[in-house]
């Protein structure tokens, strides 16, 4: 393990530097809560109950696209299936995990780590990766980035709703273009050469044909699976 009881761990400066690391993507985070605020509230969620699964469930993608397909009456068969999706589109985080392994499994402060891996979202995924290809190995970083995410998230959450209340058709000032333009924003400080990119355009492509060819959300898992597998068989 690169990690060893001898390396400092869940510093203050750490944890500032994980905060000013995330700043810069703070407008597209807000911009992401305030378009699920939107999306809830046309769907006739009520304040309170919008503002906690920002807080609770803390998953962007997977609040969006449930709230987004919510029907009109709850049933247990439409209960299922938003569980079912739910847990659908969240299975990324199980790569995302696994990837941390590394970093946090030789670490013995597991209330600290669990908290961590709760809040972790993409962002500071993306963050932390390159906090630790370049040396670093503080887990504070990640928990500060996560910080970030979590407040930025809740806290844009309520002025979306009010948005999405007063404007009749949010898609005319692009809101719907928020998710995507954010993740291909995020994957710029990915980069590493068209090699390691064959990844990302086998499960781009992947993605597409499935939503083009069956609907529904399975292009989710089909994607992140078919670009996972491109990558691996890559890797030197």
């Amino acid at each position: 393990m690169d990690a060893t009881p001898q390396q400092p761990r869940w510093t203050l400066d750490a944890f500032r530097d994980g905060v000013m690391a995330t700043m810069p993507l703070l407008p597209g985070l807000c911009a992401f809560g305030i378009a699920f605020g939107t999306v809830a509230a046309r769907k006739g969620f009520a304040f309170v109950d919008t503002c906690l699964m920002s807080a609770v469930v803390f998953s962007g993608v997977a609040q969006i696209i449930v709230v987004d397909a919510w029907p009109n009456e709850l049933t247990a068969a439409t209960i299922f299936t938003s569980a079912v999706v739910t847990a659908l589109i969240c299975s990324r985080f199980i790569l995302i995990g696994a990837s941390m392994r590394p970093w946090f499994g030789g670490m013995p402060e597991r209330g600290r780590i669990y908290f961590t891996l709760y809040l972790l979202v993409e962002p500071s995924w993306l963050l932390g990766t390159r906090y630790y290809s370049n040396g670093g190995r503080d887990p504070a970083f990640v928990l500060g980035s996560c910080a970030v995410c979590w407040l930025s998230w809740v806290g844009s959450t309520a002025p979306g709703y009010w948005v999405g209340a007063a404007i009749p058709d949010p898609q005319r000032f692009g809101l719907d273009l928020i998710m995507p333009a954010f993740f291909v924003a995020m994957l710029v400080s990915m980069w590493q050469g068209p090699r390691r990119a064959v990844g990302w355009i086998v499960g781009s492509a992947v993605a597409v044909a499935v939503a083009q060819l069956f609907g529904g959300f399975w292009y989710v898992l089909a994607g992140a699976l078919a670009g996972s597998l491109a990558g691996g068989l890559l890797d030197d």
